[in-house]
């Protein structure tokens, strides 16, 4: 495992340095040794515009790509993708990858010819010079194949030019690019050629369409969809996604030419992925890497069932190093002769090459589709078929869906215990809200599980033959659902007959959302004819990405059912039943498809005694269904068989007994507004122009409310009214605090007081009702070493600062609202400010004169008070709107804060004592939410979730600096060393950026996946430094201020009778 690690560092420093150390033949490729292209050499020409494709090429011979060997048409879109069939409308512009129709991309982004900024030429070139041109770019990259083409498809993108989106990119202007792709064909194999000649990248990235900003371009294989019945993505390769690799492409080779590219994309051996050539840049004769010491992992990811719910991928998930970058095994190794077809399992090791390979997890690439279940090999199918019929109410709607004579066709991978199920024609309006009905399925696969040794399944118990009850309730919706299921047995085409009921309520699924059942355990009960079962299990709902977020949420149904059949008294031969068996099934996999309007569903089952160490196996009331719950409750284990009964969401009593509670303001609006524009079905779209409040989970309005015509945005209060100042314009989202704490769950209390820190800096960082830390080592996070430093669930912290003399750290919370601290060496949190708070946001602390200095956007006003929260003194109450971050610098008296007014955001500074107050930045500035001042370096960041950069600048001079372009949507900053280290909301991580070179470096993503607000940097020492509060508190009788060069003796507001002198 080490000597692999090293390898892999090893080859990815060779790879890095080969671009910068070794020159191809002839050095960098010219434009001019491209294959020959344009109108005179009988090109084709596509249409100038944006996101155009053209009309079917017609090939002479058959393309042969992946497991394909019958493609007789291609197409070329502006976007730099040659298309295998048509894409589809939707897909015109670079959205997810892979794409369901089959792409070779040498460049996959937003491109542009409109106007005539640049042209794609193609064609098919079947001369001897061309296809002989194309059998030596081959050779040099495959030495041991002899291959002869008889035909070439030929496609150049001669300058064409990024898309822009609304706002043009001045770094992007007049920057255009070139590059070629040739697929060389012979009657037994296919090869890709890209050529990227020199100076023919010169942008590297373009304007997303969906995502709203700048994503890197892409070099990528996809075979499509796959499948007839159960459509799933084929096998797709992606060889560079990140602005480094795709800056490589031409300096660098996989071919022993700079700038040249091969693919073998059609054999024997590419069934399951596009096979890459793998000879040196500069290697002589054509030698390779040596096996021994470089690996890289190919993407051949053929997804089956199971993976369609974590797929597509989007650009943004594709970043080298991110959460979603997995490993797998290679299928296939670059170095097998074209004729040879893979033997045994995939193999470990593989070659090399240039550029990053991104890999995606495999679970069960057996089987594809249920029609293919009969030729994989795996075992006879049983197949179930039936009818379906239901009366849904979805959500609150009171008008039920109505659907009968519905088909149900089930296939069974009997050796495996696999069940696969389809449901035709189910209205959408009812489809979604489905997907976590499972069980609807897993009959079938109780019925067919695999046995353990002394064990039956449903089938070798009941003979098919029964009636299944089941209730199931969906914890904090009201309502049941209940399901009839009549089993008849097997009829005379050798196929188990079902007949389904459904009748009941059921929560609304919003359309587009996916749906994810973690594998689970349900144990059943047999006596006598009857076979009894009862459960509780969490699904989780992913919706639509909005604004480059896809919201997601857990939810909770408990699941009874019982089963009746007729036994068989009179069997003595038959052994006995164990009275309780578990049904263990993982693999679970749900899909709504809209436009075929079917459900599907798909379980892996095994049936056996209780496993030592599952839940089960602790026979606790809430895994066996005896708690004795309210319906409207939800059953928490606790030790052993404890268990506490906790109502929903909208119920209130001791969980033994809920009763519903009344409706929240907000959804009394809501319920008004679409009741009086007759839109109270859920289903039916909301009308154009009208307003309707969004509430949360909770009821509570959600603090960020949008209009959906007009697409403007902005900040609502607890009681719904606008927030003045955080109206943004269509396209942007402002940065909207809930001031509502969510619910605390009843279970083991989390104990309040402090964990005390071990020695070092570390980074401190609030993420709702907690506040974390994670060690530093230099300017590297110890992501493995991160904990929780204090739980204070009833809060929402949103500002953090640190005073490095006592080592305390001090936070906002807005929902009380107040102000506290805690040591870092532990004992409990103490409230300092409770009174006379609207929203407090942003803190700072000076070290030095013994303040706090604090933002509120609420009541629009900056204060200070000392730092056990006494004498404070309101600094500014005017030409403040939203203000949010502040810092100090204590050594000069100066303070700085933001304020992201939509109509007029800025960055201003003053003196501590609230004098010579004046704006330091006011230009292109979006959405400023955090702000840090590096005492050791005297530079002041912030970072802009409305412009999505970071910036910096030396107070005293007037020169700012872009560190970083392109970020997510950053919330608040703290700066240590050579680094900047910010929280983001749409990746909920801690990012750390060095400011030497402008780039990201890592990122901290926590466990619990919820918003992060606060930042700061516990130092293990104070800088050095001192101002004129140090000591005596500057000979002040209450608050020293610190200006520069002198201090001011100021009295707290409301000193009446107080003996406070003011003086300078």
């Amino acid at each position: 495992m080490l000597a692999s690690s090293s390898r892999i560092r090893a080859a990815w420093t060779r790879v890095l340095l080969l671009p910068l150390l070794l020159a191809g033949p002839g050095g960098c490729l010219s434009r001019q040794e491209l294959f020959p292209f344009g109108p005179g050499q009988g090109d084709l020409e596509l249409e100038d515009g944006d996101d155009l494709v053209s009309p079917a090429l017609e090939l002479s011979g058959a393309l042969r790509f992946y497991d394909r060997s019958d493609i007789d048409s291609v197409y070329v879109t502006t976007n730099g993708i040659i298309a295998t069939s048509e894409p589809p409308a939707k897909e015109s512009h670079p959205g997810l990858f892979p794409p369901t129709f089959g792409a070779i991309g040498p460049f996959l982004a937003d491109l542009d010819t409109t106007d005539g900024l640049g042209k794609v030429y193609y064609r098919e070139d079947l001369s001897p010079s061309i296809t002989q041109r194309a059998a030596e770019c081959v050779h040099r990259g495959f030495p041991e194949i002899s291959f002869q083409p008889s035909s070439a498809v030929v496609v150049t993108w001669e300058s064409v030019a990024p898309y822009q989106g609304p706002s043009r990119d001045l770094d992007q202007e007049g920057k255009r690019n070139t590059f070629q792709a040739v697929l060389a064909s012979s009657d037994s194999s296919s090869y890709a050629i890209f050529l990227y000649p020199e100076d023919g990248l010169q942008f590297h990235t373009t304007f997303s369409k969906k995502e709203n900003h700048q994503v890197p371009a892409v070099v990528a294989f996809s075979q499509g969809s796959v499948g007839f019945l159960w459509k799933s993505n084929g096998a797709f390769n992606i060889f560079a996604n990140d602005r480094e690799s795709i800056e490589n492409l031409a300096k660098s080779s996989n071919s022993g030419q700079q700038g040249v590219w091969v693919f073998e994309i059609g054999s024997p051996v590419t069934t399951n992925g596009v096979v890459p050539a793998d000879v040196i840049l500069g290697s002589e004769d054509g030698a390779e890497y040596d096996d021994e010491d470089e690996d890289y992992d190919l993407v051949t990811t053929r997804l089956g069932l199971e993976d369609v719910g974590t797929t597509p991928f989007s650009y943004k998930a594709l970043r080298r190093g991110g959460a979603d970058t997995y490993s797998v095994p290679s299928v296939l190794s670059p170095r097998r002769a074209a004729t040879e077809r893979p033997l045994g399992p995939p193999t470990e090791r593989t070659r090399s090459f240039q550029l990053a390979v991104e890999t995606f997890h495999q679970q069960h690439p057996q089987v594809i589709d249920v029609d293919e279940v009969e030729e994989t090999g795996v075992g006879s199918p049983q197949r179930v078929n039936g009818k379906v019929k239901g009366r849904i109410f979805v959500g609150s709607s009171q008008i039920p869906v109505v659907f009968e004579n519905t088909d149900l066709h089930s296939y069974v991978v009997m050796n495996h215990g696999r069940s696969y199920t389809a449901i035709s024609t189910i209205p959408e309006t009812v489809g979604y809200s489905l997907l976590p009905l499972a069980p609807v399925g897993g009959i079938i696969g109780w019925m067919f599980a695999v046995e353990q040794d002394g064990f039956k399944n449903g089938f070798s118990i009941t003979g098919g033959e029964f009636t299944r009850q089941a209730e199931v309730t969906f914890v904090g919706h009201p309502g049941k659902l209940v399901i009839k299921q009549r089993f008849s047995g097997i009829d005379e085409h050798g196929h188990l007959t079902i007949d389904t009921e459904l009748e009941g309520h059921v929560p609304q699924i919003p359309f587009g959302s996916s749906v994810h059942i973690e594998p689970y355990t349900e144990l059943y009960h047999y006596s006598t004819s009857v076979i009894t079962s009862s459960s509780t299990r969490e699904y989780t709902v992913t919706e639509p990405e909005r604004e480059g977020a896809a919201p997601s949420r857990v939810y909770t149904y408990q699941w009874r059912q019982t089963i009746t059949f007729q036994e068989c008294v009179h069997d003595d031969s038959r052994p006995a039943l164990p009275s309780t068996q578990q049904l263990s099934v993982d693999s679970v996999f749900v899909l709504y498809n809209q436009e075929e309007r079917i459900l599907r569903y798909a379980l892996s089952n095994s049936i056996g005694p209780v496993r030592e160490g599952s839940p089960d196996a602790l026979q606790n009331p809430c895994y066996i269904g005896t708690h004795g719950c309210d319906t409207n409750a939800a059953c928490r284990p606790g030790p052993r068989t404890q268990f506490t009964c906790e109502c929903s969401i909208g119920f209130r009593g001791d969980g033994r007994t809920c009763y519903e509670v009344e409706k929240t303001r907000c959804q009394h609006e809501r319920e008004h507004i679409l009741g009086a524009a007759g839109a109270a079905d859920p289903q039916r779209p909301i009308p154009p122009g009208l307003f309707v409040p969004e509430c949360d989970a909770h009821g509570h309005y959600a603090p960020t409310q949008c209009h959906g015509s007009t697409g403007y945005c902005w900040c609502v209060d607890g009681d719904g009214r606008e927030v003045e100042g955080t109206r943004t314009r269509p396209g942007m989202t402002p940065p909207c605090l809930s001031t509502v704490a969510p619910p605390i769950h009843q279970g083991p209390a989390v104990p309040t007081a402090v964990i005390p820190l071990p020695p070092g800096t570390h980074l401190l960082f609030a993420q709702t009702g907690k506040i974390e830390r994670l060690p530093l080592e230099g300017n590297t996070m110890r992501k493995t070493e991160a904990k929780a430093f204090l739980h204070v669930p009833a809060k929402v912290i949103i500002g953090l600062a640190f005073d490095c003399v006592d080592k305390m750290v001090y936070w906002t919370d807005i929902t009380e609202p107040s102000i506290g601290r805690a040591s870092l060496h532990g004992g409990e949190p103490t409230t300092i400010v409770r009174q006379d708070l609207g929203s407090p946001e942003g803190i700072a602390v000076d070290h030095l004169g013994r303040n706090i200095f604090w933002t509120d956007s609420n009541l629009d006003r900056i204060e200070v008070a000392k730092l056990d929260g006494t004498q404070r003194r309101v600094l500014f109450e005017t030409d403040l709107v939203n203000p949010r971050g502040i810092v100090t610098d204590s050594v000069r008296g100066n303070l700085y804060w933001t304020d992201w007014n939509r109509d007029n955001p800025k960055i201003e500074t003053s003196y501590m004592d609230g004098t010579n107050r004046r704006i330091l930045v006011q230009d292109d500035l979006g959405l400023p939410n955090g702000l840090t001042f590096d005492a050791f370096s005297s530079q002041l960041c912030w970072v802009d979730a409305g412009t999505s950069r970071a910036e910096c600048l030396n107070p005293s001079q007037p020169s700012r600096r872009k560190v970083l372009e392109g970020l997510q949507y950053p919330f608040a900053v703290t700066s240590y060393g050579k680094n900047l280290y910010y929280t983001d909301w749409k990746m909920n991580s801690v990012v750390a950026l060095d400011l030497a070179i402008s780039k990201e470096t890592d990122a901290f993503q926590p466990h619990k996946q919820t918003r992060l607000y606060g930042i700061t940097a516990a130092l293990s020492q104070c800088p050095q430094g001192h101002n004129y509060c140090s000591v005596n508190n500057g000979g002040c009788t209450h608050l020293c201020l610190a200006t520069p060069g002198s201090r001011t003796c100021r009295c707290p507001d409301n000193t009446l009778g107080v003996d406070c002198i003011e003086r300078k």
